[in-house]
Formats: C-alpha cells, structure tokens, sequence
C-alpha cells in the first residue's frame, strides 16, 4: 500500500526554494459587462495593491432593486474564498459562483477579494490584504471619482465580511483588526463565518474520528497550516487557534454580530463550536447554524445545501437591526 501524500491529494508539488507549484490550473471565468448576455450579475476586475499582485473581481446585480423609482442602495459583501490557503483563486469558477449568487440573490455589491496564497506568502499576509480590500471599500465611498458600482449602488452602512474554510478565518481576524480603525463612513453589519477554518495542536475527537475523511483527512489539515503558519510557529499560534489566550481575546467582547454556520461531518466541527461558544461567552451576538448532516465545503457542491447558507446569509443581512 503506497504511502498518503499530502502534496499529491491538494494537486501542488513543493519546490526547493520553499514555493509550491499548483498542477491543476482550471481555466479562469472571464468577467463580463454586458447586462443583456443572461447574466444576474455583471463582474469586473480592479487591482488592489499592484506590488503584491491582490486584486478584487466586483460583482453587481443586472436588476437593481429601486424605492420610487430611485435605484436602492443595496448591502456590501467583502467576501474571501477558500482553498486552504494555499488553491484557488477569484477568477475560478467556483469562487466566481460564489460572487454571482451573493449578488443576484441577496442582492448585494460583492467583492470578492483576490489574496495572496500560502506558501509564497505566509500569515498574516492574507489578513494584510484583506485591510487593504476592506479600505480599498471605505476610499469609494469619500472619492468623487470612485468605483462607481460601489458608490452609486452601495449602502456602506451595511457592509458584511463573509468568509469560507480559511476565508471565514480571514474574516474573523479581519473583524478583530477592524475594532481600533476609523472606517467612516463604512459601517460593518456583522460577520458570516461559514465553516471556519481552525487548529491547534492537541487533537480533537472531530479530527480523530474524521482523520481520513476523503476531503480533508488530517495530514493534508496538518500540510495546510504547515505551508501558510508564520515559520517556527505551531498550530496554537493564534492565526490557527483564535481560543488560546492573548491580545485579541480582550476585543472580543466589541466583536460584530456573527453567523456562524457548520455540519457534522466536518473534521473541524469541534473548533467550530468551541470558536462560537468562546463568542457567547465574551457577550457576543451570535447566531450559530450547525447541522449534523453534511461535510466540509457542502455547499460549494450540492445547489440545495447551498440555497439554504443563501438563504441564511440574506436573513442575517435584512434582519440586522437599524443602526
């Protein structure tokens, strides 16, 4: 019987200069500004921070809700893909998916943001660049000559960070940095933090008993934070477990409304529930949807499971309570 290769199952080979070369290359979606081609969304691609090569995909509803006529001002999505840290881009399908459902359906501006991966850039590189996407959104709003999608359309008063697998961990460091920033006009409305991804270096009985779970069985968990930690940290270093003690457990009780959402079959589903009891207890306002049928990332293939996170994510966003 050969012997489990991490490397092999996420499609990369390591390079000797510590970079890891990506084997599957899906073509990307081209963006696309014709309102009369079929589209519920139109999408565009701006540059972020051309010297670290971050850039956004904008996504826009082709039907605009309107109030008298007027065109309504609709909720901003900032929005961080999964893949590890180390797969997958704004431009691959499923993640273009994501955008278009987010702005068709909620609806909403979503940007969906285009980090920096792991192992050429390690954390908190794609925490970085995340506050760049995120005053990148705020600038819109102050400049006359800004994106015009974002500041003919946006409601900067509800602006939303949603995140997927280590998406939602970027969002939930992101929400943390956000406390101490003057982001006015923006406002944030809350947090989706959809199958977040965590660890530490005791085992829990999630990962044990999910060890070789098809998806994401434990040495390709263990390769992942490998290749994204900072070097010579272990997974209790709080970019992986957000419930050991330090610094940003003093700002949780400021923390924004959260929805938290997970299934049973996750082996991360442990952390996930200690995470949103950690919440609660710092007075927290969260609303946690977990079900124990279902397994990581669910949602990204099963189109029922993923018009219920849909319909999730829209209630948290109109139910919000006016500011």
């Amino acid at each position: 019987m050969s012997k489990f290769d991490p490397y092999e199952h996420l499609n990369i080979s390591p390079n000797p200069d510590g970079s890891v070369t990506r084997l599957l290359r899906v073509p990307p979606v081209p963006t696309t500004l014709d309102e009369d081609s079929g589209v519920v969304a139109v999408s565009k691609d701006i540059p972020l921070n051309p010297e670290k090569k971050t850039w956004v995909r904008l996504f826009r509803p082709t039907k605009l809700p309107s109030n008298d006529n007027e065109v309504a001002r609709i909720p901003i999505i900032l929005y961080f893909h999964g893949g590890g840290w180390v797969v997958f881009q704004a431009s691959d399908p499923v993640v273009h998916e994501r955008g278009t459902h987010f702005a068709s359906q909620t609806p909403a501006i979503c940007v969906s943001v285009n980090f920096r991966l792991a192992p050429e850039s390690r954390l908190p590189a794609q925490y970085d660049d995340a506050v760049d996407a995120l005053l990148w959104v705020k600038k819109q709003a102050v400049d006359p000559n800004g994106e015009p999608w974002i500041r003919d359309y946006g409601d900067f008063s509800r602006t939303y960070l949603y995140g997927c697998s280590n998406g939602a961990n970027i969002t939930f460091h992101l929400g943390i940095r956000t406390l101490d920033m003057d982001l006015e006009p923006l406002k944030i409305g809350g947090l989706v933090i959809n199958q977040p991804m965590f660890g530490g270096a005791q085992r829990t009985k999630s990962e044990l008993r999910f060890a070789a779970d098809q998806l994401l069985p434990l040495p390709v968990l263990d390769l992942m934070w490998q290749l994204a930690l900072p070097k010579g940290t272990d997974r209790n270093h709080r970019y992986c477990n957000p419930m050991v003690d330090g610094a940003h457990r003093n700002l949780l009780p400021r923390l924004y409304r959260c929805l938290v959402i997970g299934y049973g079959g996750d082996p991360m589903i442990d952390r996930q529930q200690d995470f949103v009891q950690m919440l609660v207890m710092n007075g927290v306002m969260v609303e946690a949807r977990f079900d124990d049928v279902g397994f990581h990332g669910i949602d990204l293939v099963d189109p029922r499971r993923s018009a219920v996170v849909m319909n999730m994510v829209k209630e948290f966003i109109w139910s919000a309570p006016a500011k």
